[in-house]
């Protein structure tokens, strides 16, 4: 029987450290994923700049093969 608990203890000791791993890797993910839409957002608001300063109108050119 004692061997049977031992056993049961170990599993359970493998499992909590398992879970806390797993805790550290998202916690790590979450602040990729945070990190990752700031920068997403700084680009898409860069790229918007530029389409409002470079406004070319595109129609009233000739294309360059003319």
């Amino acid at each position: 029987m004692d061997d049977r608990i031992t056993a049961l203890e170990e599993q359970i000791a493998h499992l909590i450290r398992a879970v806390e791993d797993l805790s550290d890797v998202v916690a790590r993910q979450d602040r990729e994923i945070d990190r990752f839409g700031k920068r997403l957002h700084l680009l898409i608001e860069r790229s918007l700049e530029r389409d409002t300063e470079a406004e070319i109108v595109l129609t009233d050119q000739r294309p360059p093969h003319w």
